[in-house]
């Protein structure tokens, strides 16, 4: 019994550190969208910054540790917040979790070199940090010690930890529930554009969530240093076992995430301590977060319905090139292949030939992430693994003295095999959950399946010589670049016809739709396996050949963590492209000997590594796709410009009806106007939408928007709450707000309820009521009157129906009114009696002086309230005036595309046609 308490004790002090650093996980994802690979990598630094102030300088641990934990940890949040998180918000995951992991690698090499760097150049009395140098932490010295109960014994410093990671987290559960900052952190990652829209600074939001989240990893990493010493790799193992908490707390309830650290580390050690069955699993006791993170990852994939079976979650992105015919898009990299095989066998040496050799077997391997990332959109985090088993699968095939030809064939289908498996609980994942995955398993071959001596052949691992080719060997670098040119090829023209092949169709289709994809017949199983088996066909393939150059494999060469680096090199250089598999694998073999004569630090290239990060954050597809947009813009502003110049050439005088309609002059007496779009030109990329737009509401007045659909008028509505239109202005109260962000215009006033519903269905009715009206009594005003969010105050806005939704989102405005209010479609898809009841309290908000701006699909609803009239046409106001004005014919002619301005003429002249049998033209 004493034994079980002494595990139980020492497994939570353990626990208590991963819930702490999965506390932080969950509330960086919670708040920010953003699941952050370095979080380990900041309570390393923060330790390191400990470390040096308190040992290195001699500070008192009650002024090193604050200033370490309370000052450097949450500004280093805040920069990287501005530096890079801001930037991937929008990002798609991808370029999220290939940021993330090269700040992993960049933030512990930046401390360690900012610390060669004080004292050798400067002088400073500071201890250069050694494999392995351990620091002490927060507890009191001398370290006092209990047995509260029987013979366990607990000291001081365990107890210090335990409470300072509780205390940690029931503040942070306290921040992010009931306080102001919480619920606007958690309105940001519900519904980013809505949080500007009731008055929300995302940014600012972000911000603090960045700092909170850091201040957690740094308390973590500085009590966890004693147990894991200054070790940057032991930070990232512990990310991952923290991992394993915030999935099983679903990575949203910090309550959920502590218990379930707490109980991991109880877990680990009463495995380490009774399971005697893992003593014949060589690495199981290691491998136990791992196994218990694949499980909460299948369960919480089993949670994720219908868009479990995706493939992806953003389209992919768009091909700049594909406008050029195949014969330019292949012209660069076939004149860089000719120049690289003239270099070869003219002025390359048989060192850098080498290297270059070394960089093409990793453009091999990095092919696969071009299939399973590029196309597939999946993020495979195992892609090492798949080359370790195969190497491994070869080498164990030639010591049993087989060809070496069989060897390769054995090798590849041990690793299809294995992709294949890894698709299995795929097929239920996607995103950064099958990226976790994905890790998961590779931890787990790592731990486990390469250990087995018999597979692995121990330390020695396998020798695999080079081969054969008839009339030269593979032991001359000349003869490897060669060969490894044509399988790339090889591989290239594969993936090349499977883009362009029916499989290949279908992958893009469930990619980008699984779920139209499903119903038109498109199996996403189908897909996904297919992906994963030529993907780690290739690796396998790649993996063989790189230990056949090195001449042996051990089940160390290629750790799963290696798979990181990978990823996020090929993902830095364009993941979509072979071009980006080649440049990135020639680019890992040869910086290390180029920055070797540059600078004698080995920090400085793991730092420009992660810099890298701070590409993807503006340019998520990566180096080669910035430069093909950068060049299609520019052959788009040609072709725009000539098209204009022709067109000016050419076309008449637009007609009335494309010209927008003057805004009428105000009447003596009349109110002035509260909102006025001029002259707005705005649109989406390279597409216009909005050309020269005029439109004035006045307070007390309400102007219905109408028109076709596409003409324009969902963008007017984003142009006055949230947009900034690339020419005219928005005045609000005659101020020119045309720069401003959503959140500023709402707190002057402006109240957008976009098409849709307007609600953040994560949060509660009481907390969507709250974004707006801070003031419990303004909420309680709002039950009296709407009784029926009265009795729904504690359930999830997204569990109402939709009618409750709408109202739900315009009802703050009835208790504290804005000075505008913008509601785009308010009546789509809701019942009769919903929308009577929505117009009703649009006539109340008018009559108590709130501008109105209506965009409508059911017109008689809207005209029945309307004071102005204005109808839109191909981005511009055709006519506008007094509802008294408009007639059946007008409106037909506004929703069929007509001329609005004259529809009287217009049917008379058809009429007149008709007659005389001559058509209109």
């Amino acid at each position: 019994m004493t034994e079980l308490v002494g595990y139980v004790l020492s497994g939570l002090v353990t626990g208590a550190i991963f819930a702490l650093m999965a506390s932080g996980l969950t509330l960086s994802y919670a708040a920010t969208g953003v699941f952050n690979f370095a979080h380990g990598a900041i309570g390393f630094l923060t330790a390191l910054i400990f470390f040096e102030l308190t040992t290195g300088l001699g500070w008192p641990l009650w002024i090193g540790g604050p200033v370490a934990i309370l000052l450097v940890a949450p500004l280093l949040g805040y920069l990287l917040h501005r530096l890079m998180f801001r930037g991937l918000a929008e990002a798609g995951e991808t370029a999220q979790i290939v940021a993330t992991i090269g700040l992993t690698i960049a933030l512990p090499a930046l401390g360690l070199w900012t610390v060669d760097v004080l004292v050798d150049t400067f002088g400073a009395d500071l201890p250069k940090v050694t494999e392995g140098a351990t620091a002490r932490g927060l507890g009191p010295s001398p370290v006092q010690t209990w047995q509260p109960v029987g013979g366990v014994t607990i000291d001081s410093g365990q107890l210090t930890t335990f409470a300072l990671a509780l205390l940690a987290a029931l503040a942070l559960w306290a921040v992010m529930r009931h306080t102001p900052l919480g619920l606007r952190m958690r309105a940001t990652v519900d519904r980013r554009g809505l949080a500007g829209l009731r008055g929300i600074d995302a940014d600012a939001a972000s911000a603090q969530a960045w700092m909170l989240s850091s201040t957690l990893a740094g308390l973590a990493g500085v009590l966890a240093v004693p147990a894991l010493g200054l070790d940057s790799n032991a930070f990232t193992v512990l990310l991952f076992a923290s991992a394993t908490a915030a999935v099983f707390g679903r990575l949203r309830s910090i309550p959920v995430t502590f218990a379930a650290g707490l109980a991991l580390g109880v877990v680990q050690n009463l495995v380490a301590g009774y399971a005697d069955f893992a003593e014949k699993v060589t690495g199981f006791r290691t491998a136990v977060p791992a196994i218990l993170l694949l499980a909460g990852l299948l369960v919480l994939g089993r949670g994720r319905g219908r868009a479990a079976g995706s493939i992806a979650e953003d389209a992919p992105p768009p091909d700049y090139l594909a406008d050029l015919p195949a014969w330019r898009r292949a012209l660069p990299w076939t004149l860089s292949v000719a120049a690289l095989l003239v270099w070869t066998f003219t002025l390359g040496d048989d060192y850098w030939v080498g290297l270059v050799a070394q960089g093409l077997v990793l453009a091999l391997i990095f092919c696969s992430f071009v299939v399973v990332t590029g196309i597939g959109g999946m993020v495979n985090l195992a892609q090492a693994s798949f080359a370790a088993l195969a190497a491994l699968s070869a080498g164990l095939v030639v010591s049993q003295g087989l060809p070496f030809p069989l060897a390769v064939v054995t090798g590849v289908l041990a690793a299809v095999a294995a992709g294949v498996l890894v698709a299995l609980p795929a097929l239920r994942l996607g995103g950064r959950i099958l990226a976790l995955a994905t890790l998961a398993l590779a931890l787990l071959a790592d731990q486990v399946l390469f250990q087995i001596d018999a597979f692995s052949n121990g330390t020695v691992g396998w020798k695999l010589p080079a081969f054969s080719l008839g009339f030269t060997d593979t032991n001359d670098p000349r003869t490897r670049v060669v060969l490894l040119l044509a399988v790339i090829g090889a591989v290239a023209l594969l993936i090349r016809n499977l883009e362009r092949s029916a499989s290949g169709r279908a992958i893009l289709a469930v990619r980008s739709a699984p779920v139209a994809a499903g119903a038109v017949g498109i199996s996403a199983t189908r897909a996904k396996i297919t992906l994963f088996a030529l993907a780690s066909g290739i690796a396998g393939l790649g993996g063989v050949l790189h230990a056949t150059f090195n001449g042996q494999i051990t089940a160390t060469d290629l750790p799963a963590l290696t798979g990181f680096v990978w990823l996020a090199v090929v993902v830095l250089q364009g993941v979509r492209r072979i071009g980006g598999a080649v440049l990135g694998g020639l680019i890992m073999a040869l910086t290390p000997e180029v920055l070797d004569n540059v600078t004698d630090s080995e920090y400085v290239g793991m730092i420009l590594f992660g810099l890298g990060g701070m590409i993807l954050a503006r340019h998520p597809d990566g180096v080669l796709a910035q430069f093909a947009e950068q060049r299609y813009r520019r052959r788009r502003r040609g072709e725009r410009q000539a098209e204009a110049e022709a067109v000016a050439r050419a076309a008449p005088a637009a007609p009335a009806a494309d010209r927008a309609a003057p805004v009428p002059a105000p009447e003596a007496g009349e109110r002035e106007a509260v909102l006025a779009l001029e002259g707005v030109v705005a649109g989406y990329g390279d597409a216009t939408v909005l050309r020269g737009v005029d439109l004035t509401v006045r307070a007390g007045q309400d102007v219905a928007l109408l028109g076709a659909n596409g003409a324009g008028k969902s963008t007017a509505c984003a142009v006055a709450g949230s947009m900034t239109p690339a020419a005219g202005r928005v005045l609000l109260d005659g101020r020119d707000v045309s720069a401003w962000p959503a959140h500023r215009r709402a707190r002057a006033g402006l109240y957008l309820a976009p098409e849709g519903r307007g609600v953040f269905p994560s949060l509660t009715v009481e907390e969507n009521l709250t974004t707006w009206l801070p003031d419990a009594a303004d909420r309680e005003r709002v039950y009296e009157r709407l009784p029926v969010l009265a009795g729904r105050r504690g359930l999830a806005a997204g569990a109402l129906s939709g009618g409750e939704q709408q109202i739900l989102a315009l009802a703050p405005a009835l208790v504290r009114p804005p000075k505008v209010l913008v509601a785009d479609e308010p009546s789509l898809g809701l019942a009769p009696l919903v929308v009577e009841q929505i117009f009703e309290l649009f006539g109340e908000l008018r009559d108590r002086g709130v501008a109105l701006l209506v965009v409508e699909e059911k017109a008689g609803e809207v005209l029945a309230l309307a004071d102005t009239v204005a109808f839109m046409r191909l981005g511009r106001i055709a006519w506008q005036g007094p509802r008294a004005e408009v007639d059946d014919e007008r409106m037909a002619a506004a929703y069929l595309g007509l001329d609005a301005a004259e529809p009287a003429d217009r049917t008379a002249r058809r009429e007149e046609a008709r007659e005389s049998g001559v058509g209109e033209r």
